[in-house]
């Protein structure tokens, strides 16, 4: 993605491609808002508010009048962005300019509630987000009334039983606004020439994978983490009779194969790796580097099972790390460099309190990349150091010192460098 500077003069549009209600603003803060933030969630009703009396478009806005609205920096105005583009409820176009670049900020509606709980990312990023107890809150607050209609008859006139008809007459009525949902657009993780050729002809029928059938499938490896040879398993049985892809039965399989290898629990976020706008430039050859691709390109989950030597981590240990990742929001990163750098310093001990004190702090210092990361421990632990006389010296991860060349390395240092490339390739 094309890396853009965003500055206070910069001027915007926004446009509503939709037609807004009451009831948006209201899916929008119940069930958005628990995914994207509350500043994501005041850009969106902000930009709203914008909007001329017709909310069809706004007039020319410069994003110091954000930052003056929502009273924070440019940075979480840009990061607030980023999240409304992907659940589908914004989208950007750029226009550079000399000294001033221009930008269009167009508005889309929230899914319904219906379409929101049975999304197959979104309703369980939500559950996740939120817990069991106020999902249900939600869920009771959505659901429909049931009433009693024993002994009702249905009299209701028909239009031909009211109204006349008239003349045909010609109408151009395309312009004409109409309800616009934004898409959630996740790139392929399935390689389907493989899914199709791995499923035997006799139960499959070609037509089984439309479109929408595969964006399903790549959603559902999207959210439960799974490889396309384990979604093949999953796509057999919820093939129906006439050889297609039973969605509601799919989706079922899934969260039961999920469920069943996870202990009953939910996906949740320590099975990702680094957004692709948080990853450093491909290219850098030295160790750090090489140690800088293995944290962005390691689930948290992963990069914990490796450093205990392919064990799986222990219910403990995963509750820490979605701890880290859903309540404190920190990249997937920054989890396995705090990780790396806590069991190296603490004898190989995952110490809630001593990680929490540690976390805390880089989420208040705005720590988002992997070098970031790196770069707090080293100075933290250089201060710690210079201020606590310190009796037994500390075994420290491999990555400290700006360990740019091979040579700089003791034979030790080394070895673990090569076990850990070894471990995360």
């Amino acid at each position: 993605m094309k890396s853009i500077s965003l500055l206070p003069a910069d001027t915007y549009i926004a446009i509503n491609k939709t037609i807004l209600t009451e009831l948006d603003r209201k899916n929008i803060i119940n069930l958005y808002e628990p995914i994207i933030g509350s500043i994501a969630t005041s850009l969106y009703l902000t930009l709203w508010s914008d909007l001329d009396k017709r909310e069809l478009m706004s007039k020319d806005f410069t994003h110091h009048h954000l930052m003056t609205l929502l009273k924070t920096s440019l940075e979480d105005i840009k990061e607030a962005r980023k999240s409304l583009e992907a659940v589908g409820l914004l989208k950007t176009l750029y226009k550079p300019e000399n000294n001033i670049n221009q930008y269009i900020y167009e508005l889309y509606s929230p899914l319904s509630s219906y379409e929101f709980f049975n999304h197959p990312i979104l309703n369980i990023v939500l559950y996740n987000n939120i817990g069991s107890s106020e999902y249900e809150s939600l869920l009771n607050l959505y659901k429909k009334p049931n009433f009693n209609y024993s002994n009702y008859e249905d009299i209701s006139y028909t239009i031909e039983q009211t109204f006349k008809s008239i003349p045909k007459t010609g109408f151009n009525n395309n312009d004409i606004q109409k309800k616009e949902i934004g898409q959630i657009n996740i790139s392929s993780l399935i390689d389907f020439d493989l899914l199709i050729s791995s499923i035997p002809n006799k139960i499959l029928n070609i037509k089984a994978f439309s479109k929408k059938s595969k964006d399903l499938i790549n959603n559902l490896a999207f959210v439960y983490n799974l490889d396309t040879l384990k979604m093949s398993d999953l796509i057999r049985l919820a093939i129906d009779e006439k050889g297609l892809i039973n969605k509601d039965l799919l989706i079922k399989e899934t969260r039961k194969y999920y469920e069943y290898n996870n202990n009953g629990a939910l996906p949740t976020l320590i099975y990702r790796t680094q957004p692709e706008y948080l990853k450093t430039p491909e290219g850098d050859l030295s160790n750090r580097g090489k140690m800088i691709y293995i944290f962005e390109n390691t689930t948290p989950y992963d990069f914990l099972k490796g450093k205990y030597k392919n064990v799986n981590p222990t219910s403990r240990d995963l509750k820490l790390l979605e701890y880290l990742a859903v309540e404190l929001n920190m990249a997937p990163a920054v989890i396995n460099v705090l990780i790396d750098y806590v069991l190296r310093i603490n004898n190989n001990k995952l110490n809630k309190a001593f990680i929490e004190t540690i976390a805390g702090q880089w989420v208040r210092l705005g720590i988002k990349t992997a070098s970031e990361a790196m770069a707090i421990a080293e100075k933290e632990h250089k201060k710690n150091k210079k201020n606590f006389s310190v009796k037994e010296e500390k075994p420290l991860p491999v990555w400290f010192n700006a360990i740019n060349q091979i040579n700089q390395l003791s034979q030790t240092e080394k070895e673990e460098m090569e076990d850990l490339l070894k471990d995360f390739r």
